[in-house]
C-alpha cells in the first residue's frame, strides 16, 4: 500500500497554516532513506511538494496528505538531451515534485478506468472524461522562492543571494563558485509572521543562449527593473517595515540576482551595478556549469501552470478541467509578496478566451517562518572547517505516493550511481523521465474500456509521444493562447526530441 504521511486537522474556515504546510513536507523528507540527501554541513539542496487537500463533506475536518516531494537544484546542458526521452532534463525541486505528482495522478486513473475506488477522480459530465472528487485539491510547497523571476527581490538587510549570479571566468575568485551555487536561503525580517489564508476549491520547452556571464559593481541606480550584487560589497539603507504588509517599503540599493538568463528575442537585463542590473518580468532560462540549459526558469512554469494547470498535455485527454494549485507556499527565505505576485500571477493575469475546463487560475501566496534544515544558509551554519567546501547535492530524490517504487534517485538525469555500461537501458531511467511518463499514460489508456475512451482519443493515429500531446487539443489550445497573449517568446520545444514511443 502506499505510504500516507497527512494531518488530520480541525478547522473552522477553511484555513492554510504555511507553518502547518511547511512541517508536514519537512516530516515526510526526514522520513526518506538517506540515500541522495545532502551530506549534513557540507551539502545543500531545496525542496518542494505537492499536499492534496480532502475536505470531509459532513465534517469540519480536512486531510492534508503529501502526494509528492522533491529535492535537487541542477539540469543537463542542451548537449545531453536524449531524443529518446530517456533523460530527465531539468532536476529542480519545483520541476520534480510536479513531476512526481503527475505519476501519482497517473497512478490515481490508472485505479478510476479500472473500476476501482479513487480518492482523487471522479467521473465527469462528459464521455472518457473524470474530475476531482468534491473536496479535493492541492497545494504546491517550495522551500525557497522559485528560480528566475521570483527570486528578483528588493534587498532590505546584509541578505544572501537566493540565486547568485554565474560570474566570468575572468574571476578567479567567482569561476567556481558561481557556477556551483544555485541559491541561497536566508531568512526574511524578523517582523514576518506565519501567513494564513483562506483555501480555495480549485512541459519543460527550450531555448539556448551563448551569452556570456558578467561581473557587475555596486550602484545607487534604482529603477525596479533589477537584482543585486555580492553581499559582501553591499551598503543597504534600510528605513521603515520589511515587506510584510505592515509599513512602508525601506529603501534598498540593490535586490538579490538571479543566474537565469532571459530568453533571446526580448528586452536583456542592462546589466547596470546594482538594482539595475536586471530587467523583471521576462522568461528566462536556468543557468548550467559550462553549457547552457533548455529548460525555462521555475518562476516560469508556475506562472504556466496557472493557465495550463499542471497536468500536463497527456493527463487533459481524460480531465474534463484543468487541475491548479490552490495555493503555493514558500519556505524561510528571502521573499517579497509583490514579486512573487508579479512572476507568478500578474504575467498571465492578461490571459483571454480560454477553451472550456482552463481559466487563468491565481494561487494564494504564502510564506512559512520555518527553514528548511538543508537550506544553503543552515548548511552554512553547521558547516565546519577541514570538512570541505560548501556545494550543492549532486543527487535529487523523488518521492511520490503510488504502490510500486515510490523513491526514484537521479543525478545528471539518471538513476543515482548507474554505470556508463548502463546508460541507454531501462535500469539508467529515471521513472519520472518523459519516456517512462509516457509509457504510464499508454497503460492508462489500455487499461480503459474502448466505449469509455475520451473523444480526443478515438479514431486518430497515435503513435509518438509527440502525437498523443499534439491531440490534446483543447490543451493545446489553451498553449496557443498562453504562448500569444503572455509569453510570445517562450520557445517551442525541438521535434525531433518528442518522437519516441
Amino acid at each position: 500500500m502506499p505510504v500516507r504521511l497527512h494531518s488530520l486537522l480541525s478547522v473552522r474556515s477553511n484555513m492554510v497554516d504555511a507553518d502547518e504546510i511547511a512541517e508536514l513536507c519537512y516530516d515526510r523528507f526526514k522520513q526518506l532513506p538517506r540515500r541522495g540527501k545532502p551530506e549534513p554541513g557540507r551539502e545543500w539542496s531545496l525542496l518542494a511538494a505537492v499536499v492534496k487537500i480532502s475536505r470531509c463533506v459532513n465534517s469540519d475536518t480536512v486531510d492534508k496528505e503529501v502526494v509528492s516531494l522533491g529535492t535537487g537544484t541542477k539540469c543537463i546542458g542542451q548537449t545531453a538531451m536524449s531524443p529518446n526521452g530517456d533523460v530527465l532534463n531539468d532536476s529542480h525541486a519545483e520541476v520534480i515534485a510536479r513531476r512526481g505528482c503527475i505519476r501519482y495522478l497517473m497512478a490515481e486513473l490508472l485505479g478510476a478506468v479500472s473500476g476501482e475506488d479513487s480518492s482523487v477522480f471522479c467521473r465527469g459530465d462528459e464521455r472518457g472524461k473524470w474530475r476531482l472528487q468534491p473536496g479535493v485539491s492541492f497545494i504546491f510547497f517550495t522551500s525557497h522562492t522559485p528560480c528566475g523571476d521570483a527570486s528578483i527581490i528588493p534587498m532590505a538587510d546584509i541578505q544572501s543571494q537566493p540565486c547568485p549570479a554565474v560570474t566570468s571566468a575572468k574571476s578567479p575568485e567567482g569561476s567556481e563558485k558561481g557556477r556551483d551555487l544555485k541559491r541561497k536561503a536566508e531568512a526574511p525580517s524578523e517582523d514576518r509572521n506565519t501567513k494564513v489564508s483562506r483555501l480555495e476549491e480549485q512541459e519543460t520547452l527550450e531555448t539556448s543562449t551563448s551569452e556570456e556571464p558578467s561581473q557587475t559593481s555596486l550602484s545607487t541606480k534604482t529603477p525596479e527593473e533589477t537584482l543585486s550584487q555580492n553581499p559582501a560589497q553591499l551598503e543597504i539603507k534600510t528605513r521603515g517595515l520589511s515587506d510584510n504588509g505592515a509599513g512602508p517599503h525601506p529603501q534598498v540599493s540593490d535586490i538579490h540576482r538571479t543566474g537565469a538568463k532571459c530568453v533571446p528575442g526580448g528586452h536583456a537585463d542592462p546589466l547596470h551595478p546594482g538594482m539595475g542590473y536586471h530587467s523583471t518580468g521576462m522568461l528566462r532560462v536556468k543557468p548550467g556549469r559550462g553549457e547552457p540549459t533548455l529548460s525555462l526558469s521555475c518562476s516560469d512554469k508556475l506562472a504556466r501552470w496557472g493557465v495550463l494547470g499542471f497536468q500536463g498535455a497527456l493527463l487533459s485527454h481524460y480531465l474534463q478541467e484543468a487541475l491548479y494549485f490552490s495555493t503555493v507556499v514558500v519556505g524561510k527565505c528571502p521573499y517579497s509578496q509583490e514579486v512573487m505576485q508579479r512572476a507568478l500571477v500578474t504575467r498571465c493575469s492578461c490571459v483571454s478566451n480560454l477553451p472550456a475546463g482552463f481559466s487563468v487560475c491565481a494561487p494564494e501566496l504564502l510564506q512559512s517562518s520555518l527553514e528548511f534544515p538543508f537550506s544553503q544558509a543552515q548548511t552554512e551554519l553547521q558547516h565546519q572547517d577541514g570538512k570541505g567546501r560548501i556545494s550543492p547535492c549532486g543527487a535529487a530524490i523523488s518521492w511520490c505516493n503510488v504502490p510500486e517504487q515510490p523513491l526514484d534517485v537521479t543525478a545528471n538525469g539518471y538513476k543515482h550511481g548507474v554505470t556508463k555500461k548502463a546508460l541507454g537501458t531501462v535500469k539508467a531511467r529515471s521513472l519520472l523521465c518523459k519516456l517512462e511518463l509516457f509509457h504510464s499514460f499508454l497503460s492508462v489508456v489500455s487499461a480503459t474500456d474502448p466505449a469509455a475512451l475520451p473523444d480526443s482519443l478515438r479514431g486518430a493515429d497515435l503513435r509518438t509521444y509527440w502525437d498523443y500531446k499534439k491531440a490534446s487539443q483543447a490543451y493545446q489550445q489553451a498553449w496557443q493562447q498562453l504562448h500569444s497573449q503572455a509569453f510570445p517568446l517562450w520557445p517551442r520545444s525541438d521535434r525531433n526530441l518528442l518522437l519516441f514511443h
